[in-house]
This record gives C-alpha cells, structure tokens and sequence, in this order.
C-alpha cells in the first residue's frame, strides 16, 4: 500500500516537473522573483536590530535562524502544499471533486499532491543559506544532535502547516467562498518569521497552541542552538500527529456534506 502511494507521488512529481520545464523562462524568472522576496523579507529584521544587540532574548544571528525556517516552510508551504489543496477549493464550487472520489485511491492523498510548483525550491535553498549565514554570525556551527533534532522537527512542522491547510480547505464543504480565510491563514504564517518570545500574552498562548507557529520556526531554531529542551520536542512532534489525527477526522467529515454537479 505505501508503496503504491509513494509511486503516485513520483508520478505526480514528475508531472509537475515536466509541466515546469515546458516554460524554462518562466521557472527561472519566478525563481529569482521568490529570491528576491525573501532578500526583502529580511528588511524587518534589519530594521527592529538596528542599534540593539538583542530582542526578546534574540541576538540578531538567533533570530536570522527563525527567518531561515520561516523562508524554508514558506517554500514547502507555497511549493508543495497550497497549489494542490486551492484546487480543492475549484471542485467544490463547480462540483467536479466527484472525478477525485471515483477515484482507486484516497481522496485526501489525490487532492493533496495534485500540483507541484518545483521552482519555489529556491525557498529552500534561500532557507540554508541563510543557516550558514546566521552561524557565520554567531561564530560557531550547529551540534550534530541540534541538527538531527531540527530534521526531526522539519518533518513535525511540515505535518502541521498542511493540517492547518486541510483543515482550512475543508471550510469550503461549508461556505461558498473561503479565499478570506485562506489569505488569512497565510496573514498569520507570516509571524512565524519572529521568535515566539516576541509575542506576549494572548498572542503568545494562540502562536503557540492555537495555531503553533512557535513550533514551526521557533523550536527548530532552539534545537539547531541546542537550547530546546526534551519536553518541548515531545510535545512539538505529539502535537503535530494530533494536529494531523484532527485534520484527517474533519476532512472525511466534510466530504459528507459534499454536493456533486449532478446531484
């Protein structure tokens, strides 16, 4: 069984890829378009370090680390995630997602690795960089545990933003239009490009258990400093599954309240 899915994925990767390649031009200019919006991301972190040492007990190195997870999810996010579940959103409305459930395999799998946008790697790749950077700054390399433990915590994170994004997608069984709340979810995301300790009061309960942008960009952060502590990796990677256990439960709940066009 998993290894029929992990064959649907190949097939859908390569797809997406030779789609991609088709328009050489276009890959490379949305490349350096993605490159040059995370340069101009930085521009806050500039700005709030100017003259001061540290922020919220962040040097200027830390938080460049929080950035880099921020810019790295934000490629996943908008590479590999959103393209797929928005044209959820397209079959809804028209009635077509019949041709998805008619389907031998899982709706949920099909409707998530429908399309790919490989060119936002560069995300990715602006994400390492700015690793390397930040430790440059901070004169001193990662631990090999830290760097085990923030893989671990890629994985957790990864498992979280597209449960968010199901669970978001699944409001549009409900209501006619959700683009509000999806431009709103990613409104939100971009918080996560600060460390959690920046947030106070309810804001730090809600980015921290509501919506768990801490445990995104932040944990991942402290593990690669080797400050997390044990319980907060437990509990970033036992959140994450209950997260996903949520998402799944709300999905095949939602479906049933799907309409088809020839219904």
């Amino acid at each position: 069984m998993i290894r029929r899915y992990l064959r649907l994925l190949g097939v859908q990767l390569r797809s997406s890829s030779l789609l991609i390649l088709q328009y050489r031009g276009d890959f490379v200019l949305e490349g350096l378009v993605s490159l040059f919006w995370t340069v101009t991301a930085l521009a806050p972190l500039f700005v709030v370090y100017r003259g001061r040492e540290a922020v919220a007990g962040w040097s200027f190195g830390e938080a460049l680390l929080v950035v880099g997870w921020f810019t790295l999810l934000q490629g996943v996010l908008e590479g590999a995630i959103t393209p797929s579940l928005n044209g959820v959103v397209d079959h809804i409305r028209k009635g077509t997602l019949d041709f998805v459930l008619l389907k031998p395999a899982d709706a949920q799998f099909l409707v998530s690795t429908t399309r790919f946008l490989p060119w936002r790697a560069t995300n990715v790749l602006s994400g390492v960089a700015l690793f390397v950077y930040a430790f440059h700054l901070l004169g001193r390399a990662p631990s090999i545990p830290g760097l085990f433990i923030s893989l671990v915590l890629l994985g957790s994170s990864t498992l979280l933003l597209y449960s968010l994004w199901i669970l978001t997608v699944s409001a549009a069984f409900f209501v006619v239009r959700v683009d509000n709340l999806t431009y709103f979810f990613q409104s939100i995301f971009d918080a996560a490009r600060w460390p959690s300790s920046v947030f106070k009061g309810t804001l730090s309960f809600v980015f921290t258990f509501i919506i768990p942008l801490a445990l995104m960009t932040t944990f991942p952060a402290e593990a690669m400093l080797g400050r997390l502590p044990l319980h907060s990796l437990a509990a970033a990677v036992g959140g994450s599954w209950v997260f996903a256990y949520v998402a799944r439960q709300v999905w095949l709940r939602s479906i049933g309240h799907y309409t088809s066009a020839s219904s």
